[in-house]
């Protein structure tokens, strides 16, 4: 089946944070990308990309990520959306999903992505306390953050955007429970229909990972880990948010319809460099790097021919464990013609986790409890990895 779904990948920033590993490129902090040359040409390529694509039925969601995309103005923003419209069509009620970052943006501009027919905005806000971002190297402070905030809870409320988002990362350095807390009251204050709150990861290549490496980190134990994750789920739980993954808390009605496509199996399409695609078979990557975006738009005579492969097995098994109801193990099986004893194995294999409650198995389907469950499941996931790897042979996949 065609997919109705849509990543565009902007890469600009003003600046690299500290923990990302992100496909991006730096322009500084005076960059201006409705101005910018290197922003104009890469839109070029962007837009010969979508309109070189085969095309398929009208898009649900598209997901405008990066990057910072709040650094393109709102015309650059229509364009890409007009563009898409004219290959695939939009639908009726589509979600249209912007990133922003606090320090790139103001009304009118927010106007202006409104006015281009964006309807849910993900704000990266990360923290609300100065020292944290100075330490993030991020470029907003507290105070932008609460600002913007405050300019799309008021659009949401008149009913100009459907929906927002607010992002947040936990288990940072020298965190406690305590300063974690306030974090929290300060996100519910702003009252954003959804929260993802993810845990802080040391990327291979980032400034983390290097003063990981000299000592220069010091990031909470794991008891203190899972400690502020329960927390995370008491107090947006208590207020009224569905914990639906393991990262995503929502209000009712706005959950991420497009993240729920990834987290599904379900094949979406890939624009721009860096960006992921799955659009009829494996999942492909596009080149990191503008130049090797370019070379392979230019070499690429048509859309690579479906593989059947699909997701392999062990992702879609992983990807369905981090949402909240679980996965078919059963029916995953079929797919993949895995024997009964492989699953005998798999499931004696997790029986520690099972015991103490934090895996379910309930008939067919497997799903970790909430929020024990879910707050530990690295180890599940990294339990469920290990095993895929010692079959010998690989189970075949069904024809």
């Amino acid at each position: 089946m065609d997919p109705r779904s849509a990543y565009v990948h902007i890469p600009f920033c003003h600046r690299r944070c500290f923990y990302c590993d992100f496909p991006v490129v730096p322009l500084g902090d005076r960059a201006d990308g409705a101005t910018s040359g290197s922003v104009a040409a890469y839109l070029d390529l962007l837009h010969q990309e979508i309109a070189a694509s085969p095309g398929g039925p009208p898009l649900a969601t598209v997901y405008l990520g990066g990057g910072t995309p709040s650094m393109l103005s709102s015309a650059q923003v229509a364009g890409i959306l007009e563009a898409l419209d004219r290959r695939f069509g939009l639908a009726p009620g589509a979600e249209l999903s912007l990133e922003l970052d606090p320090a790139s943006f103001d009304q009118a501009r927010l106007a202006g992505y409104l006015a281009a027919g964006i309807t849910r905005v993900s704000l990266g806000g990360q923290s609300f306390d100065d020292g944290v971002l100075a330490d993030l190297g991020r470029r907003h402070r507290g105070a932008d953050l609460r600002e913007a905030a405050g300019w799309l809870g008021l659009a949401h409320r008149r009913g100009d955007l459907a929906s927002w988002s607010l992002d947040l990362i936990q288990g940072l350095p020298s965190q406690n429970v305590a300063h974690w807390d306030g974090q929290l009251s300060a996100a519910l204050a702003l009252e954003p229909p959804h929260l993802s709150v993810y845990d802080l990861s040391i990327e291979p290549g980032t400034v983390f990972e290097r003063r990981l490496a000299q000592g220069e980190l010091a990031l909470p134990p794991e008891d203190l880990a899972a400690d502020l994750m329960d927390l995370t789920w008491a107090r947006l739980t208590a207020a009224g948010y569905g914990h639906y993954e393991v990262s995503n808390y929502a209000l009712p009605g706005h959950a991420s319809r497009h993240n729920r496509v990834y987290w599904s199996g379900a094949g979406w399409w890939g624009f721009g460099m860096g960006a992921t695609a799955a659009p009829r078979g494996r999942r492909r990557a596009h080149p990191r790097t503008r130049a090797g975006y370019a070379e392979a738009l230019a070499a690429r005579t048509e859309e690579p021919a479906d593989d059947g492969e699909g997701m392999p097995f062990d992702e879609r098994l992983m990807v369905g464990l981090r949402c909240r109801e679980g996965v078919n193990l059963e029916r995953l099986a079929r797919q993949e013609s895995l024997k009964p004893s492989q699953l005998e194995r798999l499931r004696q294999r997790l029986a520690p986790y099972e015991q103490r409650g934090l895996l379910r198995v309930e008939g067919p389907r497997w799903r970790l409890s909430d929020p024990q469950g879910l707050a530990l499941s690295k180890g599940v996931l990294r339990e469920l990895l290990a095993w895929w790897q010692e079959q010998e042979p690989p189970p075949a996949s069904a024809p």
